[in-house]
């Protein structure tokens, strides 16, 4: 079985042309890329570069492919749900590229309208933390207050 799931952002305007078929109906080929969040980042790289993103290029055809032209931009928040496939070649000098791509079969918006314009110019921006609750003590936890341990739902 070849299923992936994936759940990040645009890192760029997604690409979008047309084929022509022989009927003369037009296909939406649409080619964008997303960066994904990893849980934990990278540690201990040579280089310093403690990455905390994979990178994916993706390419939608027909109805997802017009989806993503005409819905998505730099910054969106999206999910793919898609088939893995390899994307090698040979280049002009003669060397064997290595490289895969997710073939997008479905893709949903995975954050409100509202958040992801929120969030500036479509681009990602860190979210800023909450504000402190007034009685949280000097450890960052808030006090119970007295008379409630009976009520609450667990001990």
């Amino acid at each position: 079985m070849n299923k992936v799931i994936l759940m990040g952002r645009l890192t760029r305007d997604p690409e979008v042309r047309y084929t022509q078929s022989r009927n003369g109906d037009q296909m939406a080929i649409a080619r964008f890329s997303i960066a994904v969040d990893r849980r934990f980042a990278r540690g201990n790289s040579q280089d310093g570069n403690d990455a905390t993103a994979d990178f994916f290029n993706c390419t939608a055809f027909g109805r997802q492919g017009e989806f993503v032209e005409k819905y998505l931009k730099q910054g969106t928040k999206i999910v793919v749900i898609g088939r893995i496939e390899n994307d090698n070649y040979t280049n002009k000098n003669g060397e064997k590229v290595y490289s895969v791509r997710v073939i997008a079969e479905e893709i949903e918006f995975a954050e409100s309208k509202a958040a992801s314009q929120g969030s500036g110019q479509g681009g990602y921006q860190p979210q800023a933390a909450a504000p402190a609750p007034q009685n949280a003590s000097a450890d960052d936890f808030m006090s119970i207050p007295d008379g409630i341990e009976n009520d609450l739902p667990f001990k």
